[in-house]
């Protein structure tokens, strides 16, 4: 006598890993997908946006998302849908009035955030609330803050939510569509930066008042509280997810609003492996064995650059789909590579550096100030083209 929710997010329909097409690969998640729904009697359905990889998909993708949406509208089940940072929100939400008339509610707009889709179980109702992306510069009118920050929108979408949940009959257990970075989350190398004023990540808090929160964007299934988690992409997109399992929370909401969630693993076209050493380490070394059938990120250590490394490597490792040249040296080695001194370091922080180098000193708090608003304008005008497409 529960509400069972199935959570995912982030496919990212359309999206190609190092050149080699992920569509077969997509379309067999789908497929899972669906069995799933059918097979744990699934009451609803929660994606938690990036449902295309780009604003403008390939067509192909959006067949693989038309054909999702028939085969999840024939079983009968509800599905929730929010918009990500990837997605275009007006283009993924071209038609949902007439879609929504048959269970696939999409949520693409933030005017609409406090307009939740109410099921019912033997309890009562429940009500599942959509927030799309909000990219802070094109919605802070909307909510009416006066600086553009993914937590002050955020909170202010949130209070909306909270208002409507006010009016509701008392026990309505309340269910939020989220897709932002959460504080405490882990990123990966394959997500879209979307700091705003040198800030990422907003506080769990924030959502606070719902029963569960279905977050996306991070693609590492991830657990933040026991009502606050991510589930990840279905598949890997970068070699930073070498080590991820890939799966989606089967999440049981109870009557008084507690909540239980079981992972279910995602359907692997093919394993990841990221291997390093020099080239002939690489090539003769029998614990390797294991990845031989595997997708491969190589870094090769040599101090000199081996003759057709690709090559070599493909006739032990046929699936080699990238090739890194790390020579080992010392960190204050001037040979190091520009890269490797880069690594994990924001846009920000590069310019600062930047500065730092060309004039022996790094910039003050009015020229960090201007740098910050400089990044931002430069993000936001390229989120509005992209809408704008």
């Amino acid at each position: 006598m529960v509400m069972r929710l199935l959570h995912t997010s982030d496919w990212h329909l359309g999206r190609a890993f190092h050149r080699v097409s992920m569509l077969g690969a997509q379309a067999e998640f789908i497929g899972h997908l669906v069995a799933t729904v059918r097979e744990r009697e699934v009451d609803a359905v929660l994606v938690s946006g990036d449902v295309y990889d780009r604003a403008v998909p390939p067509l192909a993708a959006v067949e693989l998302f038309d054909d999702a949406l028939h085969r999840l509208a024939a079983l009968g089940v509800p599905t929730v849908m929010i918009s990500g940072n990837h997605d275009s929100a007006r283009r993924l939400g071209v038609g949902a009035g007439l879609i929504d008339r048959a269970g696939i509610h999409l949520r693409t707009e933030p005017s609409a955030v406090a307009t939740p889709v109410v099921l019912a179980d033997a309890h009562g109702d429940v009500a599942l609330y959509g927030l799309p992306y909000l990219e802070p510069a094109l919605v802070k009118d909307e909510f009416g803050v006066e600086k553009a920050g993914h937590e002050a929108v955020l909170a202010a979408a949130m209070d909306r939510v909270r208002a409507d949940l006010a009016t509701r009959p008392d026990g309505t257990r309340c269910v939020v569509l989220a897709h932002a970075f959460v504080t405490g989350g882990e990123a990966s190398d394959s997500e879209r930066d979307i700091t705003v004023g040198g800030v990422a990540a907003v506080p769990a808090g924030v959502f606070d008042g719902a029963h569960y929160v279905a977050l996306g964007h991070l693609h590492g299934c991830q657990t933040l509280t026991e009502r606050v988690r991510y589930s990840g992409s279905p598949l890997a997109y970068s070699f930073s997810e070498a080590d991820h399992r890939k799966s989606m929370w089967l999440v049981d909401l109870a009557a008084d609003g507690t909540v239980r969630a079981e992972r279910l693993d995602c359907p692997v076209p093919r394993p990841l492996a990221r291997v390093r050493g020099t080239l002939e380490e690489l090539l003769a070394d029998p614990d390797l064995a294991r990845h031989e059938d595997s997708w491969i990120e190589a870094t090769l250590t040599d101090s000199v650059r081996p003759a057709d490394p690709m090559a070599r490597l493909t006739e032990r490792f046929p699936h080699t789909l990238s090739l890194v040249f790390d020579p080992e040296r010392a960190p204050d080695d001037p040979r190091v590579s520009y890269a490797r001194r880069l690594a994990g370091r924001s846009d920000q922080q590069i310019a600062r550096d930047f500065v730092a180098h060309v004039r022996g000193a790094g910039p003050d708090e009015r020229e960090s100030a201007i740098l910050r608003e400089t990044f931002d304008a430069v993000r936001a005008d390229a989120a509005v083209r992209e809408v704008a497409r």
